[in-house]
């Protein structure tokens, strides 16, 4: 396993301007992190042009790889113009994840209500899914750029919908972000799902959760599930995902690729960041 930490675990400091994503770059590899993942949340790629290669060489004079670039896609346009533009807008995001110099690059594909994420209406839309997928990952494919999406947004995150659309883009570079938490969003086992979608990651996300059952209703800073179960992020082993399990069934299946802890609770970032990296680290040597 190779730990790192995803920028967003300290989107917090960043949005409030106590730290630039250099801060957070030096941050992890204080603390330990063998890479970081970028996420464009708190900051801008767009402020400096050569904001991507400045990051790029932060991270090399740290010590450590940028594992991953992860952006936000939405390909459920409503015209064929729009769909074009933003197939168009993705490719460009591959520019920015040649430049940091990463390997890896998740874009989510579609972004519905929970409401209205019925298998009926996944199949329907599946073709125009796989069909941007499968253009961006050619386009990547170039710069030896693996793309991937992500158990993200209700629509496309339940196990089997992942598999769907891996396995009709058919593309050896288009894989998948298996985060292992979010699979409790569409009340999914996190274990059975992590388990069923391995084969086919590219990097894994290490999070963790709170959950109550739709009936005891916890109040503020918590969301629901597709199921109408509530959520709240938790420190990564403080929550109520079987981590132990989880990463016992990483490590038997032999994955030794990249592992980016991803903290989104309501505690302070930095120490749900820090606890969240040395839990990972401390259970993974247990199991």
């Amino acid at each position: 396993m190779k730990l790192g930490l995803s920028t967003y675990s300290l989107y917090a400091a960043l949005r409030q301007g106590e730290m630039t994503v250099f801060d957070v770059i030096d941050w992890t590899a204080a603390h330990g992190g063998e890479h970081v993942e970028i996420v464009p949340l708190g900051f801008s790629l767009d402020e400096d042009p050569g904001l991507p290669e400045a990051i790029a060489e932060r991270a090399a004079q740290r010590g450590i790889v940028i594992s991953n670039y992860a952006i936000s896609a939405n390909f459920l346009q409503p015209t064929a113009e729009a769909y074009e533009r933003e197939v168009e807008r993705v490719m460009r995001e591959v520019d920015i994840a040649r430049r940091l110099g990463a390997s890896r690059m998740r874009h989510d594909v579609a972004w519905l209500p929970a409401e209205e994420g019925s298998i009926q209406r996944f199949e329907a839309e599946l073709p125009r899914l796989v069909d941007a997928c499968r253009r961006i990952a050619d386009y990547a494919a170039q710069y030896g750029i693996t793309t991937s999406v992500e158990n993200h947004g209700y629509f496309v995150q339940a196990s089997d919908r992942v598999l769907r659309l891996v396995s009709a883009v058919d593309r050896p570079n288009f894989r998948t972000t298996l985060d292992v938490g979010n699979f409790l969003c569409v009340d999914e086992p996190p274990l059975v799902a992590v388990q069923k979608n391995l084969p086919f990651a590219s990097m894994v996300h290490l999070k963790d959760f709170y959950y109550r059952p739709g009936h005891r209703q916890p109040g503020e800073g918590w969301f629901p599930t597709a199921g109408g179960n509530w959520l709240r992020g938790a420190i990564l082993g403080h929550g109520d995902l079987d981590i132990w399990g989880i990463l016992k069934a990483i490590k038997s299946f032999g994955y030794d690729g990249y592992v980016s802890v991803e903290f989104e609770g309501l505690e302070d970032c930095r120490l749900g960041a820090r606890l969240g990296l040395a839990n990972a680290r401390r259970i993974w040597e247990a199991v």
